[in-house]
This record gives structure tokens, sequence and C-alpha cells, in this order.
């Protein structure tokens, strides 16, 4: 019983981590290497820099 709650536990934290993007590096940097795009990949820093600039340059549909 323990194993079935740490695993349903694991696996609402790896879907609320997603939707809260928390694995969007990670899928931007697997995007890069399956793309063969030439040129590194940013930092981390930097792609959190370049879509959070984004997301307030050009707003859709969010709550505040």
């Amino acid at each position: 019983m323990r194993q079935i709650l740490q695993r349903m536990g694991e696996r609402v934290a790896w879907y609320v981590g997603s939707v809260m993007g928390d694995r969007d590096y990670e899928r931007y940097l697997q995007h890069h290497a399956a793309h063969g795009d030439p040129t590194p990949p940013m930092s981390e820093r930097d792609y959190w820099r370049h879509r959070w600039d984004h997301v307030e340059n050009n707003p859709q549909g969010r709550c505040c």
C-alpha cells in the first residue's frame, strides 16, 4: 500500500511539474538535439530569460 501511495505521489508531482513548466528546458534540449541544430544550445539561464521575455512581450491567455 505504501509503495502504491508513493508511486501516486511521484506521478502527481511529475504531472504538476510538467504543467508548471519545470521540464521545459529539458524538452528544449531534446528538441535542439533532435533537429540537428549546429549551434550550441542556450544555457538554462539564457533559455529562461528568453522564454520570459517572450511571454512578457507577447501576452496571450493567462490569468494575470
